[in-house]
Formats: structure tokens, sequence, C-alpha cells
């Protein structure tokens, strides 16, 4: 177990997308997180952990557990996003793949039960009820204008796209078989996930309603760049199991393999995952930016803009001429580098202002024409998940 340390005080039949809206704050009392700024933010979602030890000791390294015994964080949490609350959802022209995945666990694979087109609340609920299907809510934040709120401060907070789904699953039930996940969801524009694609992730998980039983096993692929199913034959015993209750939190890297399922005799489950970082390794900056650098290098070096040698396309293996060429030029480009103080993003830039959510506005709510899309630690137990 976790030492735990208690600290001191695709459906056929498809409309749009629901468009963006500016967000206007909703009637109640504060809110336990602090959303004054993204760092606010972000220090109050991990609190009592500090941020420079969660980057230094846990961020794609382990998972980190917070399991708390806050009756006002734990209201809080279930305000996000309640069962309750996909009739009004339906009502309001969900479909199929685009905005809702039902699936179930069986015999260790996963069975989806997604229908064609529009979704319907009473078949909805009638899967749920007697299917013991797993209900995904793709991009909540599209309808939730708290989760709007916190997620538009994470996107200021790691400069980079910051999604979610939620996930209900009746009691003594599963959705989806053990597996890891490669990088984290995108936002809005990814509104559409395939099937298989249920949650890529670095991902920070909300326990909203009911309790969730937790299995997470090392990774065979370390910060793994591409979703897997993982036979239990092959991972082994779980590194940690723990039960996930209201207002908990729950971290992992990326490539983490993970399985969860709903206690039998207990009221169903609705956990939140948030993630980000999607496709924003170094791998992908290099990818990004070096476009941009043999173009810029190619204007000033006519050894670049040089035709290559005759049919060397055809050939099966590269020639030990064009290897020893690319080789310069790569040594050329490295020495470039050194001497820039721009690096110029082709994409990677672009897609984030294309696609990060506007911001929460306190005003009128009106229409927007985009393209994409002080915490209380009373009774907080903080489990350090070890390897």
């Amino acid at each position: 177990m976790p030492k735990k340390v208690k600290p001191a005080g695709d459906g056929k039949e498809e409309g749009p997308v629901p468009c963006k809206q500016v967000k206007v704050e909703a009637a109640g009392g504060p809110s336990p997180l602090n959303l004054d700024s993204p760092s606010g933010l972000f220090e109050s979602l991990i609190s009592p952990i500090k941020t420079e030890t969660f980057f230094k000791e846990f961020w794609e390294q382990k998972p980190l557990l917070i399991q708390r015994d806050d009756p006002v964080l734990a209201t809080y949490y279930r305000s996000l996003f309640r069962l309750s609350d996909l009739k009004s959802l339906c009502s309001r022209g969900m479909y199929y793949g685009r905005d809702v995945n039902v699936c179930r666990c069986v015999n260790g694979k996963k069975k989806v039960l997604n229908k064609d087109g529009k979704v319907h609340f009473l078949q909805l609920r009638k899967d749920f009820d007697q299917k013991r299907a797993t209900i995904q809510f793709h991009q909540p934040q599209r309808f939730k204008d708290e989760l709007w709120r916190i997620q538009e401060k994470l996107e200021c907070y790691f400069g980079s796209l910051v999604g979610s789904n939620v996930y209900i699953t009746p009691a003594g039930s599963q959705g989806l078989p053990p597996h890891y996940d490669d990088v984290e969801v995108r936002g809005e524009e990814t509104a559409r996930l395939r099937e298989d694609e249920l949650l890529p992730a670095r991902v920070f998980i909300l326990q909203l309603e009911g309790e969730k039983h937790w299995r997470l096993y090392h990774p065979t692929v370390p910060l793994a760049r591409e979703y897997s199913l993982e036979a239990e034959d092959r991972i082994g015993r779980p590194a940690h199991e723990f039960t996930l209750k209201p207002g908990d939190l729950l971290y992992f890297p990326r490539g983490t393999i993970h399985q969860a399922d709903t206690p039998s005799g207990l009221a169903h489950s609705t956990h939140v995952t948030i993630s980000t970082y999607q496709n924003s390794s170094w791998g992908d900056f290099l990818l990004d930016t070096i476009s941009g650098l043999v173009f810029d290098t190619a204007k000033a070096d006519v050894e670049l803009r040089a035709g290559i040698p005759r049919q060397l396309l055809l050939q099966v293996e590269t020639t030990a001429v064009a290897t020893r060429k690319l080789s310069g030029f790569l040594r050329m480009l490295a020495d470039r580098l050194e001497g820039t103080k721009e690096l110029l993003s082709a994409d990677m830039k672009k897609d984030f202002a294309m696609n990060r959510l506007p911001p929460y506005y306190l005003g009128d709510g009106v229409e927007l024409s985009t393209p994409g899309r002080n915490s209380r630690k009373d009774g907080l137990y903080l489990s350090f998940l070890k390897e």
C-alpha cells in the first residue's frame, strides 16, 4: 500500500459540433480551488504538494495519489459533472463517437456498444443500467462552465492544449481492459475521438461521484507515444492499488498501464480525466523546428539547393555518399542553430494558438468565432506512490 502522510493543519447522422461561447461565471459560492491565476490553480489542485516538488519528483516519472477528506472540495468536484447532467445534455444533440462512447470490459476485452447517430438519453440509461456499460463523455468543458474555467487556466499554465473526458461506470462494472495511453488529449477540435483512443494522457484524474478502484502497473514502454491494450498475463501484479473517493486526485505519467472498476454494492462512479502535453516532446519540437531551419538555411547555402544524386530514390538502401552528405548538412544546421536566437516553430505554436480555449470571461455571454475550441487542507491525506 502507498505510504500515507497526513500534513499539518462515429455516428452516421451528425450535426455540427456545438460552438464555443464566452463563459460567464455561474452563480454559487466561491471555488475551493484558487482560480485567480494559472499558477494559483495548479498549486491548489495538487496541494499540499509544492509545484517544485511535483515537477522534480513526479512529472513524467511516477504516479502521485492525493486522498482528501474534505467535504467542501468533494461537493465542488461533484458539481463539475454528474450522471444526472446527461439527460439535459442529450437533449442538446449529442452523437455517438463525437460526443459519447459506450463500452464495457468483458473477459479482458473491450466491447463497444455505440449506436448510430444521435444519442437518446433513455437508450443511454438503459445501456448503463442493464448492460452495465461505461459512458464516456468527450470534452465536457464545451458544456460545463467550471471545467472550461479550470482547463483554460491549465492551458495558460502548461502552454499546451488541455482536454478532458468524463467516465461514468455503474457499480460492479469496468469500462476498459488494462491499457496505457500515449500522449495527452488535445482541445475541443478532437471532440471526435476514435473508439480506441479513449484517453491518451499525462493525466490528472479527479474523482467526482462514488468510488473507483484503480490498479496501476509499471510501464512496458516508458512515456509511450501510442495507445495500447495490455494483456494481464504480460503486465504482472499491480504496482499500486487504491480506491478514489470524491475530492481525491490521481496523477500518472504517459505510458502508465492502468485499469479501474467501480466496486459492487456502491453507487456509480464518475471521474474526469484532465490531460495535456499531446505531441509536446523534444522529438516533436525538433521535427517542428527543423523544417523551418532547413528552409531558411537553404536560402543562404547553395549546397542545400543542389539536386540529390540521380536515381537516389530508387535505391533500396541509402548510399554511403548520401549518408555522409546528410551528416554534413546536419552538422552545418547544428552550427547554425547554435548561432540563432530564434527557433521557428512551424506548427506547434500555431496549433496551440488556434485551438486553445478562449479566456473565461466575466460578462455577457456571446458566441465566439474560433477555429477550434485557497484550498482547504484539513483532513487531507497524501500518498506517495513509490517505485
